[in-house]
C-alpha cells in the first residue's frame, strides 16, 4: 500500500515538473511573439538590404514616400553640413569627368558624414608619392551630384569617389603604384570607419593600364619644322615682335604659343638652340634658328593647325631672312607638307575610333607629361 502511494506521489511530482516546464516554455514563446510584434515595423532596414551595385541605373526608393516622411520626422535634426541622403535618388555612378577606361576608381561609403577637410588631410598623407594624378570627389546629397574635392573644400559627406589616372606620357601604372593607391585608400577608409564599395582587381587594372599605354604610344606624335638663319643669327627682339604681332603669347615653358578661342595651344614657337625664351632676356638673345611644333594628340583639328603653323613658319623665314627646313636641314617643300598632313589625319582618325578625340579633355589628360 505504501509502495503504491509512493509511486503515485512520484508520478504526480513528475507531472507537476513537466507542467511547470511546459508552462514556462509557453510563457517564453508568448513573450517572444509579443516582443517581435512590438519591434516589428513596416519600414525596411537599410542595413539588412543587399548593397546596390553601381551600374548607373536608377534604384527604387528604400521606402515609400509616407514611410520616408515619417522616418525623417522622427529622426534627429541634422546640421547643414551633414544632410541625410535623399530617398529615391539615382544610383551613384561615376562623376562625369571620371572614365573607367582611363581611371582606376574606388568609391567609399560612410554611415556617418565625414568632414571633407579631415578626409583630404588623411588622403594626402596616405597617397603621397604617387606618380599619377589622383582626384577626389564627394557626393552632395542635397544637389544630387558629385563635387570635386580640393584642399579648400568644406562640408561633410557620406559618399566619396577617388580616381587615379592609369597612364600618361610617363607610361602606365605598375603593380607597386597600384598597391600604393589601393592600400592608401583602404587605410583612409579604415581611419574613418568607412567602407570601400569595391576594390578594383589588380590584374584587370594593370592589364587595362598597359593596353591604354600601348594605344597612347601608337598615336603620340609631335611634328616640328625649323626656320634657320641663312647668314646672321636671329635677334630676340625681332623674334618677339614678330610673334606678338601674329598673336603668339609667351608661356611659362619658354616658348611662344598660338592658341585657339578656348586658350588651347595649337602650336608652339621654340628656340632651336637649348636656351629657353624669357621676356627679360629677349633683348640680349641671338639664335641660329627657331622650331615650330604641333602636338598632334592635343589639337582638335590637327590639319588646320598644321597649315596655320606652316604659314607662320613662312612668315618668320621671310621676315628673318631664313629658310624652312626639316630636322635634317632639307628644304621643307609641298611634298613633305602633303605627307605630314596625311599622317596627322591618320593618327587623329585612330584616336576618334577609340573614342578619344584629339584635343578632347580626355586626350589632354592622357597626353600630359
Amino acid at each position: 500500500m505504501d509502495s503504491e502511494l509512493q509511486i503515485g506521489l512520484a508520478a504526480l511530482g513528475v507531472a507537476a515538473v513537466v507542467g511547470i516546464v511546459a508552462y514556462n516554455k509557453w510563457q517564453e514563446r508568448k513573450q517572444r511573439r509579443h516582443a517581435e510584434q512590438a519591434f516589428a515595423s513596416d519600414h525596411r532596414d537599410v542595413l539588412l538590404e543587399p548593397r546596390v551595385e553601381f551600374d548607373g541605373a536608377r534604384i527604387e526608393p528604400w521606402a515609400s514616400e509616407a514611410d520616408a516622411s515619417e522616418t525623417m520626422a522622427s529622426a534627429p535634426r541634422v546640421t547643414e553640413r551633414a544632410r541625410e541622403p535623399a530617398a529615391g535618388r539615382t544610383t551613384l555612378g561615376n562623376p562625369e569627368v571620371v572614365d573607367p577606361r582611363v581611371d582606376c576608381v574606388i568609391r567609399i561609403e560612410s554611415i556617418e558624414a565625414l568632414d571633407a577637410p579631415r578626409l583630404w588631410a588623411a588622403q594626402r598623407e596616405q597617397l603621397d608619392g604617387l606618380g599619377k594624378p589622383v582626384r577626389w570627389f564627394a557626393f552632395d546629397d542635397g544637389d544630387n551630384l558629385w563635387r570635386p574635392l580640393t584642399p579648400h573644400s568644406a562640408g561633410a559627406y557620406h559618399w566619396f569617389c577617388v580616381a587615379m589616372q592609369m597612364a600618361d606620357r610617363r607610361g602606365a601604372i605598375g603593380e607597386q603604384e597600384f598597391m600604393h593607391f589601393t592600400g592608401g585608400v583602404q587605410r583612409v577608409a579604415d581611419q574613418f570607419l568607412a567602407v570601400p564599395a569595391a576594390m578594383p582587381a589588380r590584374a584587370d587594372a594593370l592589364g587595362n593600364a598597359a593596353e591604354l599605354d600601348r594605344f597612347c604610344a601608337s598615336v603620340d606624335v609631335q611634328i616640328g619644322v625649323n626656320v634657320v638663319s641663312n647668314s646672321h643669327p636671329f635677334a630676340g627682339t625681332k623674334i618677339r615682335a614678330l610673334a606678338e604681332a601674329h598673336g603668339l603669347v609667351m608661356g611659362d615653358d619658354g616658348a611662344f604659343h598660338a592658341r585657339d578661342e578656348e586658350g588651347n595651344t595649337l602650336f608652339a614657337l621654340c628656340n632651336l638652340e637649348p636656351a629657353l625664351f624669357a621676356a627679360e632676356e629677349m633683348r640680349n638673345l641671338h639664335t641660329s634658328g627657331l622650331t615650330l611644333v604641333i602636338d598632334v594628340p592635343r589639337v582638335a583639328n590637327g590639319v588646320a593647325a598644321f597649315d596655320r603653323m606652316m604659314q607662320q613658319a613662312m612668315v618668320f623665314a621671310e621676315a628673318l631672312h631664313g629658310s624652312v627646313v626639316d630636322d635634317n636641314r632639307a628644304p621643307f617643300g609641298p611634298d613633305a607638307t602633303a605627307v605630314i598632313r596625311a599622317q596627322i589625319q591618320q593618327f587623329q582618325a585612330e584616336m576618334a575610333n577609340q573614342d578619344v578625340p584629339a584635343g578632347s579633355p580626355l586626350a589632354m589628360r592622357l597626353f600630359s607629361a
